[in-house]
Parts: C-alpha cells; sequence; structure tokens
C-alpha cells in the first residue's frame, strides 16, 4: 500500500514543476551549467525515514546551505560568548552578498549572510589550513550520514570570479573581526559552498537537526542540543536573507537556502525537508524550492506555529476507581465502600511526548477535579518522553495535592519519568523534587494500591479482617450454626507457605478452597510466557468451584502470595455431601453462583471502562 506521505511529496513536485519562472545562478561562471529544469523534493523524518520525488539523486554544491554547519561547528569549537563576540545573531534585512557590518556593534550582523559566514568560518580551530577544512567537510558528512566530496571545478569558479567575497574579507580584516590574513579564510569559505551533496543528503542533515543532533540512521551525535537550538534560532530569523519575514509568515520552518538551487527546511523533533530547483528568485532563493516548501508545510500542518491538537491530547483518557476495579477480589463489605468511595481515586493515562503544552493540559484536568480526590494515578505507560519542564510541573503539582490530602503514583514500568537526582554541589534540589513512591509497572497493582488506601481511609473495621472462621465465610454467611458445624466434618484443613502452588493449569478438580487467612494469586501465562493475574483473593474468599461444579481441569494456577490458611472441600467429599445432605449441597452451590454473579458484574463494569478507553485513544 502507498504512502500517504509519499503521495502528497509526488503530487506536490506535480504541481510546482510548471512554474519555471527564475533564472539560474551565473556569476559562478561554474553554476550556469546546471539543469534549470532539475527538480527533486526529499522529506527526511526524525528517526529517518526518507520519501523522495524527483531529482534527490542528482548532485549539486551545496553553497550558502553550508552556513549553519560551519556556525555549529564555531559554536562548538569557541563557544557562544566567543563567536557572539565576532557575529551578532540579528536579520539583516540586506542581501545575502552585502558588504556591510552592523553599525552599532562593527560586526557582521549574522552567520547566514556571508560576512557572518567568513567569519564563522575563520573560527574553525585546526592548526593548519588542510585540517581546519577537513574538519568542516567531515562535519557535513557527519550530518548527511555519508562522506561528502569537494566539487574542484566549482571551487575553482569560484575562487577566480569571488571578489567580492574576498572585499568582504578584507573589510573584516580591517576593523579586527578576522584576526589572520583574509585569503585563506576566504578560499576556505569557498571551499565549503563547493562540497557537493543531493537532495536527499540536504534531508538528511535537516533531520539531524530536527533530531536535537543526532544523525537519524548512524546515531552519531553531530551538533549539541544547546547549539542545535541556536543554530536553527538563527535560521528561522536569519536563514532566507531579506525574504526571511514572508518565509517564516508563509512556511514557519527554520531554513537556508543557496544559490546552487537548494533549500533546507527544518521542524524540530519531527522532520527535515529539503528541495532542488536552480531557478532562483530576487533574493537568491529557489523559485520551486519557496513554493514547494510553501506547499509541505500547510498541506502537511508544519508551520512551527501552527497549533496542533498535540496540547490537547496530552491525557488520552481518565476515570474512576469505581469504574474499574482491580483484579484483586474483594469482600462484600470492601466493594460496598469502594462503591461508595470509589470517586474519590482517579486514574489518568497519558501519551505521546509530555512537553509543556501536554503537561499544561494534565495540570489544569487534574486541578479542576483536585477538591474531590484523595488519590491519583498517572499511568505513563504510552507516554514516550517527558521534558524537563514537564518532570517539574508534575512535581509540583503532586506536593500541592499531598498538602491537600491527595496521594499521587504512578505506572512507569519504562522510567519514563526518572527518580529526580540528588542535589550536586550543594545545589538547591528543583522544587518538587522529591521520589515518587509507590511507583507501579502495571496499572492494575496501581489501583489495588488505590483500592487498599481507600479502604483505610474509608473503610470499617470489617473491611480490615486478617482472618475469618468457618462460620463468618460469606459463603455461609446466614446459615443455621448446627448446619455449619454438620458441613465442617466434610472440610480438610490445609495450610500453605509463600509461593506454594495450590492449584495447577490443567490439572482436575481439586475441591472448593475457602481462605480463611492470607491471600493468593490467579494467574495464567500470557503470550510471552510470562504469569499474568487474573485475580487476588483474600479471607473470606473462594476458588475451585467452577472446575470442581463442571468437571474440568483447572484453567488457571493458584500460588500462595504468603502463608494461607484455608478448609477444601474435595471432590469425594462434595459428591457425599451431595448423597448425605443434598440440601446442604444445594446452598452452597446457590452461594457460589451468587457470588460468581457479583465477581460477573464487577468484571463487566472493569470491561467497559477498558472498552472506552480503548475508544479514546
Amino acid at each position: 500500500m502507498r504512502s500517504v506521505v509519499q503521495d502528497y511529496v509526488d503530487s506536490i513536485l506535480g504541481g510546482c514543476v510548471v512554474n519555471r519562472s527564475g533564472a539560474v545562478a551565473d556569476y559562478i561562471p561554474e553554476l550556469a551549467a546546471a539543469d534549470p529544469d532539475a527538480f527533486g523534493i526529499c522529506i527526511a523524518s526524525a528517526d529517518g525515514h526518507v520519501y523522495e520525488a524527483g531529482d534527490t539523486r542528482v548532485p549539486f554544491t551545496i553553497q550558502s546551505i553550508s552556513k549553519p554547519f560551519t556556525y555549529g561547528l564555531a559554536l562548538s569549537d569557541r563557544g557562544i560568548a566567543a563567536v557572539d563576540a565576532k557575529v551578532g545573531v540579528e536579520p539583516s534585512g540586506d542581501a545575502f552578498n552585502e558588504i556591510s557590518l552592523d553599525p552599532a556593534s562593527g560586526r557582521p550582523r549574522n552567520a547566514m549572510i556571508n560576512a557572518g559566514a567568513i567569519t564563522a568560518a575563520s573560527l574553525v580551530a585546526g592548526d593548519a589550513e588542510p585540517e581546519r577544512f577537513e574538519r568542516i567537510r567531515a562535519t557535513y558528512s557527519r550530518y548527511a550520514g555519508r562522506e561528502l566530496e569537494l566539487d574542484q571545478a566549482v571551487y575553482e569558479s569560484e575562487r577566480r570570479t569571488g571578489h567580492r567575497n574576498r572585499a568582504i574579507g578584507y573589510m573584516l580584516r580591517t576593523v579586527s573581526i578576522l584576526e589572520e590574513d583574509p585569503e585563506p579564510v576566504v578560499d576556505r569559505y569557498f571551499r565549503q559552498c563547493s562540497l557537493r551533496v543531493d537532495a536527499r543528503d540536504l534531508a538528511l542533515m535537516a533531520a539531524t537537526l530536527a533530531n536535537n543532533g543526532i544523525q537519524p540512521l548512524t546515531g552519531e551525535r553531530a551538533l549539541a542540543p544547546e547549539l542545535v537550538e541556536r543554530v536553527l534560532s538563527v535560521m528561522t530569523t536569519c536563514g532566507m536573507y531579506d525574504g526571511a519575514g514572508d518565509w517564516v509568515s508563509g512556511v514557519g520552518l527554520p531554513a537556508k537556502s543557496g544559490v546552487g538551487g537548494g533549500v533546507l527546511a527544518v521542524l524540530p523533533g519531527q522532520v527535515g525537508l529539503a528541495v532542488y530547483s536552480p531557478r532562483l528568485d530576487e533574493h537568491g532563493n529557489s523559485v520551486r524550492g519557496v513554493e514547494a516548501c510553501r506547499r509541505l508545510s500547510r498541506e502537511l500542518e508544519l508551520h512551527f506555529l501552527h497549533v496542533s491538537r498535540g496540547a490537547r491530547s496530552a491525557v488520552r483518557a481518565s476515570w474512576d476507581l469505581a469504574d474499574r476495579p482491580s483484579r484483586r477480589r474483594r469482600t462484600a463489605e470492601e466493594e460496598r465502600v469502594l462503591r461508595e468511595h470509589g470517586r474519590r481515586a482517579r486514574i489518568y493515562a497519558l501519551h505521546g511526548d509530555l512537553r509543556f503544552a501536554g503537561a499544561e493540559t494534565v495540570v489544569r484536568e487534574i486541578v479542576r477535579r483536585s477538591d474531590d480526590l484523595d488519590l491519583l494515578v498517572l499511568d505513563l505507560r504510552r507516554v514516550d518522553e517527558v521534558a524537563g519542564v514537564a518532570r517539574r510541573m508534575l512535581a509540583e503539582l503532586r506536593t500541592q495535592l499531598r498538602e491537600s490530602g491527595c496521594e499521587v503514583t504512578i505506572v512507569d514500568p519504562d522510567g519514563v519519568l526518572p527518580e529526580p537526582p540528588a542535589a550536586a554541589g550543594g545545589a538547591d534540589p528543583v522544587a518538587g523534587a522529591e521520589a515518587w513512591p509507590p511507583r507501579f509497572a502495571s496499572l492494575d497493582h496501581a489501583v489495588e494500591w488505590c483500592e487498599d488506601e481507600l479502604l483505610l481511609r474509608h473503610g470499617t473495621p470489617a473491611c480490615r479482617l486478617d482472618r475469618v472462621e468457618l462460620a463468618e465465610h460469606p459463603l455461609l454467611a446466614g446459615r443455621d450454626p448446627a448446619e455449619v458445624e454438620r458441613l465442617r466434618r466434610w472440610l480438610v484443613p490445609r495450610t500453605a507457605a509463600a509461593g506454594e502452588r495450590l492449584v495447577r493449569r490443567g490439572d482436575p478438580p481439586a475441591g472448593i478452597f475457602l481462605i480463611l487467612s492470607g491471600q493468593v494469586t490467579v494467574s495464567v501465562d500470557g503470550p510471552d510466557g510470562q504469569a499474568r493475574r487474573i485475580a487476588t483473593l483474600a479471607a473470606g474468599m473462594s476458588f475451585g468451584e467452577l472446575a470442581l461444579i463442571a468437571r474440568r481441569p483447572h484453567a488457571a494456577d493458584v500460588v500462595a502470595d504468603g502463608p494461607v490458611e484455608l478448609l477444601v472441600l474435595e471432590p469425594a467429599a462434595f459428591d457425599a455431601l451431595g448423597r448425605e445432605a443434598p440440601a446442604a449441597k444445594l446452598a452452597l452451590i446457590e452461594a457460589l453462583v451468587t457470588r460468581a454473579f457479583e465477581t460477573d458484574d464487577r468484571a463487566a463494569r472493569a470491561l467497559a471502562t477498558r472498552t472506552a478507553v480503548g475508544a479514546a485513544r
């Protein structure tokens, strides 16, 4: 099946190919030989998936698209402060090759015009000229994910005709922006502009910036995250020269163009775009490149100021504990309390990348209901990343909720919300940055914890029984004491230690097990071979009855969680009870059916909530 994205790329290529306005650059003679009708579009996702249409493998020289990458290298070599002392970050409003400096600072206004780019090239570290250019070439290759080569013919053409750039170099030397002979620096700039790329290379270079400086195919870091932020900022305001304002309003992507016909654009965190078409407009930007990027931005909603639904969808679903209980079976009194107070515990299932906008919606939604909550669960199983600002917001929210009496826990099996690090060097810890006890690997265990907490806060003494006597067991509730004593002689006492298997899946019926104290877990093996809990049973509950009545093998394993005390009505005794005391057997079966109905009702409510949550994905 074809990709929808590929169809978009193909349709945009077809829509723009009819535009034959503009002219190929001819002030560098070798560039004038480019095919004016060549046209390719490439999109690379931040995880390295590439979509191509048209002439995406036609080689051309990178020209001014080199500027942000050399600027990033200079920032890495010298640091932000040292680079800022030599070149500014303000839009110039001038053409790319204007011979001018900022009248107030005496610096080139930014690194995207030629004066700033030559300055940035002068700041690349190295002991000798071959080493300094090689570091530039290797850096570009790291972004592209392959070794890039110099186009010797274009370089020679630029070197022969680049008198305006030499003039800029000497101007920079006269005001001490350049502190060395300008000739080698300008020659280095000619060489970086003459490196050969294609549209696919540029798309992956853009995707590396979109991926916070990591090349998506090789996994190699090309630039530190804080420097990516600086480079993209300057590209946003200055990358399209004196057409930058129209570009930002109409396309809304950090971008850079080159007179070789290329355009590179970045949507941070998502994609890199590249277009190749040699016909240029009056600003020196590719005519088809600008039009294609404009259409891509509009049709794929790529404008970086586009308000997406993501800001409103960080909460995938939410529900009260009463709507979706845990798999732990509860006594009738416990279930009554949980039905009455279950609305005071709420689960929020989050998803996606949790950044400021998403965290803000989560916090706002929780605060709206916080007056009615005793307990809160944040389910992070479908969250891919929690940004630093979101961590701080959640930590501060938790602190405020705890002060009001509401405890918060998280379901975080993959550790996307790590424990806050201890403050280093005497620094003050982040407000609210305390550990998250308890934290759970499964939602069911988090819900069970909520139930236990609600029972502690709102339960009656009947909810806190650690042991029941036979006459108190719900299956015999209301029976005549004499009848209970007659039944006792059919029951076999049994104890089990922690970890002991009481029933094995597939074994023949072992009897009806009445739990007097302790707790057991009923489980089956999942598709991955790991045990999956079906239910947890405690004092006053029973198991094994369905297998015995149906005369079928046990469908699940039952294992003691700790010391357990039981009474067992074994199959032979069950049969004998039917012969000698049929009324007692019938009453027992009626109690079992009633309990099974209550359990099914509880399961149906949980399933309804799970279905609603699934529909909200």
